[in-house]
């Protein structure tokens, strides 16, 4: 299935790389008042690891295996879209997140925005039907592609939530080897009480023998997700993106 956002990656056409103009307070407090302190405890997180001037699209991709059930139940799924939310709104410049949702094949897509986030993921998910399996490369791919035809000069990174191993376990090392050469940066999130072998695995495959640069980062939110502080989860979250960042600018990777 194609990805049709209405929202595309700010292309950086008219202003050089990573001088956009970012979501300031004022426009979070007026449009998402709900978000302020989101958007606060992001901000502390990008200044404590030195990426504060950072611009970056940001990418949302939500696991929808049949597993995942109890997590959009209860909020948690949405909470973490809220959360992803307020850190684009510190990277990027319009204060919007593509969202793939994923099981078997890409079960649908949309966009989260500051007018458009108050309760949007459990109706979208509902909306999708059959919940399948575990294929982490066909989302991989979809944000890949999407991000090579927006034209963006700004590097991308992807909050990736899941909560188990994929049922393709070749195809997503091989799309994440591959995509190393690109400037995306995968940050994976775990839910649940899986041992996530398979993502420590990814986390830490070699570079240069498998991949150009260390372009993944993971770790595990644990049973109850919601209760992880706004400050640990954006800790966790940026925790490996500036050493990429770095590895990547050094490698020609990244512009800048």
């Amino acid at each position: 299935m194609a990805i049709d956002y209405r929202k595309r990656p700010s292309t950086g056409h008219d202003k050089p790389q990573g001088t956009s103009e970012v979501i300031n307070l004022e426009k979070v407090a007026a449009r998402a008042p709900e978000l302020v302190s989101l958007y606060k405890s992001a901000a502390v997180s990008l200044a404590k690891h030195d990426v504060g001037g950072q611009r970056a699209a940001v990418y949302l991709v939500l696991d929808r295996s049949g597993s995942m059930r109890p997590y959009y139940r209860d909020g948690s799924v949405q909470h973490l879209a809220e959360q992803t939310l307020a850190l684009a709104a510190n990277l990027d410049d319009d204060g919007v997140v593509p969202v793939v949702f994923f099981s078997t094949d890409i079960d649908g897509t949309a966009d989260i925005s500051l007018d458009a986030y108050r309760d949007r993921i459990n109706p979208l998910h509902q909306s999708m039907g059959h919940m399948g399996r575990t294929n982490y490369h066909v989302a991989m791919q979809a944000v890949i592609d999407h991000y090579e035809s927006s034209g963006a000069d700004d590097p991308a990174l992807v909050v990736f939530q899941t909560d188990g191993s994929p049922t393709s376990k070749a195809a997503a090392e091989h799309v994440l080897c591959t995509a190393a050469k690109l400037p995306i940066f995968w940050q994976f999130i775990g839910f649940g009480d899986d041992e996530f072998r398979f993502l420590h695995k990814l986390d830490d495959l070699p570079v240069p023998g498998r991949r150009a640069v260390d372009n993944a980062g993971f770790f595990a939110a644990g049973q109850s997700p919601k209760t992880l502080s706004d400050a640990e989860l954006y800790d966790q979250l940026l925790q490996e993106f500036p050493s990429w960042l770095s590895a990547a600018r050094t490698a020609g990777i990244v512009k800048g």
